[in-house]
């Protein structure tokens, strides 16, 4: 899909048409509408290929007053299903063509607001760019919030929770936390460019930014360094519960060994008592006594009761 503004462009519209628009955006595009694209600019459009090179040189480079961008920005609005897309930026003075295999809800909010506005490509770089790190502070707004519910869960009272059901809140925990650490590891990843994006537009831009558009594009690095060190925060906060909820599992099945060889340890006297006393012995004096069995039972009874005591004193059960 071709999209343009501050006009839509349709199938029959000429490279003069297109080449009026301030931004081209190309959604998923087909090859008939990138040639389009390419004959109205005189320029080469990106592959998707090429966008997911991760080297910097790759990413941000500057050709005939055209700057060349390109960043891993997430798509998806239901944050189990997300993906990192690669996007593409051409930007000169005069207009912005975007590339994107997947729909991203920061483009769309920005056309809709640039529908009853006037700007200039820079300025729709800028709102873009903008609108991304938005998103992206709403997200980790909504991580923090959810590792403080988790926080929550793993560290509870659970004197009288029964250990299936201590292991599956902490379990389920672990899983919650995962899946927004995986998500944050995508917003980091999509940090590192937009950041390298604002500065290099800034320096880079011909003709000349004016002062205002350059200091939004520098408080739009300074938003990301904010934002990373808050990330940063927030990961090791993550790491920390997951540390600790693999602890409390542990410190649960260690007390589950305990107990099993307590038991072991106290049916070892029981056994070998029995064992003697089956002994098939014709001499054996307990054999004739009137009380003989249950002087039997009585050490064994016995012999289970004072190692268990023993563990007590102890402090070891």
């Amino acid at each position: 899909m071709l999209i343009t503004f501050p006009n839509h462009t349709g199938a029959g519209d000429g490279p003069d048409a297109l080449k009026a628009a301030n931004w081209v955006d190309l959604v998923d595009p087909t090859p008939e509408e990138i040639a389009r694209v390419e004959n109205a600019f005189g320029i080469s459009i990106p592959s998707r290929d090429n966008l997911l090179e991760i080297e910097a040189s790759s990413r941000l480079r500057a050709h005939d007053g055209i700057l060349y961008l390109s960043a891993p920005l997430i798509s998806g609005t239901d944050g189990d299903k997300w993906q990192l897309a690669p996007t593409g930026f051409l930007l000169n003075g005069s207009w912005l063509i975007t590339i994107r295999f997947a729909p991203l809800g920061a483009f769309d909010t920005v056309r809709r607001s640039l529908a009853r506005d006037d700007c200039t490509a820079p300025q729709i770089l800028t709102f873009i760019l903008e609108e991304i790190v938005d998103r992206a502070a709403d997200f980790l707004e909504r991580a923090a919030e959810s590792v403080t519910e988790a926080s929550m869960t793993i560290f509870v009272d659970e004197h009288k929770e029964k250990l299936g059901v201590a292991t599956r809140r902490l379990r389920q925990a672990m899983v919650r936390i995962g899946r927004i650490s995986e998500r944050m590891t995508k917003v980091r990843h999509s940090f590192v460019t937009l950041g390298r994006i604002a500065v290099f537009v800034a320096d880079r831009c011909q003709p000349k930014l004016d002062g205002s558009l350059r200091e939004r594009l520098v408080s739009v690095r300074d938003d990301i360094n904010s934002l990373d060190e808050f990330e940063t925060s927030l990961a090791n906060r993550i790491q920390f519960l997951l540390d600790a909820a693999t602890g409390f599992i542990s410190i649960a099945q260690n007390d589950v060994v305990k107990v099993l060889t307590v038991v072991s340890v106290a049916g070892v006297p029981p056994v070998l008592i029995v064992g003697v006393y089956g002994m098939n012995f014709h001499y054996m004096p307990e054999l004739s006594w009137p009380w003989g069995y249950p002087f039997a039972m009585a050490l064994v009874v016995l012999s289970t009761i004072i190692p268990v005591l023993w563990f007590k004193w102890r402090d070891w059960l």
